[in-house]
């Protein structure tokens, strides 16, 4: 364990460092030194702030003072932002001799220019730090496997694994820890290497990494992929107590409108059988026939009483037959 005043040393030699929670954090000055070799390529992150994005972003050389604006493409030097990520990227090609000095990654908001990162670029035949490749990936849940070479110059200077995004940094030995990945760092002290090995891969374990020995260092980007297996795992799991809640859910439906409809009949035949019950049968009866008499004169006869004929005639209204005294009389005299 490193004491309070060694990190005051290491602080005005090269970098800070706290140590939390068995992860070393480290703040940056203007001596991280990054090692290329002679004639290769590197690819530099530079952050800056999500909530309050800057105008403008640029890569500032300070061996000829030239400022080179985001989304610009040359032909050994590209600067691209990538604003879904809160950064832009350098990439630097062909390097030589005559690019090794300091940068700076610069950012400018309503005027006011603000360096987020700067670095001392050494280009070497024999970097200090390299790395067997600057790109890796690996699957969800997974692992990953990076491999460090550094010099015999930083042979008893840390070995760390560090993450760009929150400045976190890894040692020698394994650390697990909540919110990423576990990491496992192991010294080759004889081939002068150490390798980091991430397990339990996680897609917020995407992003840029370090690998580092003292003050040198050399970048890695991590890509973790999708494991769509898992997710193939999941869904065959979830289909199934799926289809079964909604199967659940159809048949209380059901079951809900079968008691709906059986209430529904019996409402409705109690509401008849109440009607039922406050209804009076009527009283029927028979109204009393009229009775016509109907005098018919012969004009041609002296005696209206003479020769009287007597004839019934039922009313067409009247379905049943007439009772006794519903009688109709008319007097028809000879003709």
């Amino acid at each position: 364990m490193y004491t309070m005043a060694a990190y005051t040393k290491v602080f005005y030699i090269s970098i800070r460092f706290w140590l939390i929670i068995g992860v070393e954090c480290f703040t940056g000055g203007s001596n991280h030194v990054l090692t290329i070799k002679t004639g290769g390529s590197v690819t530099i992150p530079c952050r800056y702030d999500e909530k309050n994005p800057p105008q403008k972003k640029y890569w500032l050389s300070e061996i000829d003072k030239s400022k080179i604006y985001t989304n610009t493409l040359e032909e050994n030097l590209t600067v691209i932002d990538h604003p879904d990520q809160s950064l832009f990227t350098v990439t630097m090609r062909n390097l030589q001799d005559k690019d090794t000095g300091g940068y700076s990654c610069v950012v400018e908001t309503e005027g006011l220019s603000t360096i987020t990162y700067d670095l001392h670029l050494r280009v070497q035949s024999a970097p200090d730090v390299s790395v067997v490749s600057s790109s890796v990936s690996g699957h969800e849940g997974g692992n990953v496997r990076v491999q460090c070479f550094y010099s015999s110059r930083y042979q008893n200077h840390p070995l760390q694994w560090c993450r760009y995004k929150d400045e976190s940094c890894y040692t020698v030995g394994r650390t697990d820890t909540s919110q990423s990945s576990s990491v496992q760092i192991s010294d080759d002290v004889g081939r002068r290497s150490f390798t980091v090995l991430m397990t339990g891969l996680r897609l917020s374990d995407s992003g840029w990494f370090f690998c580092s020995a003292g003050e040198a260092l050399n970048p890695v980007h991590l890509t973790v992929i999708e494991d769509k297996r898992r997710n193939k795992e999941l869904l065959t799991v979830w289909l199934p107590v799926s289809a079964a809640l909604l199967l659940l859910l159809i048949l209380v439906g059901v079951f809900f409108t079968w008691r709906w409809k059986q209430r529904s009949k019996q409402d409705k035949h109690q509401i008849i059988e109440k009607n039922d019950s406050r209804t009076i049968d009527p009283i029927y009866y028979e109204p009393e026939d009229p009775v016509i008499y109907n005098t018919i004169n012969d004009e041609c006869s002296n005696d209206p009483i003479k020769d009287k004929t007597y004839s019934t005639i039922s009313d067409a209204h009247v379905n049943a037959a007439p009772p006794a005294g519903a009688l109709m009389y008319s007097l028809v005299g000879p003709h």
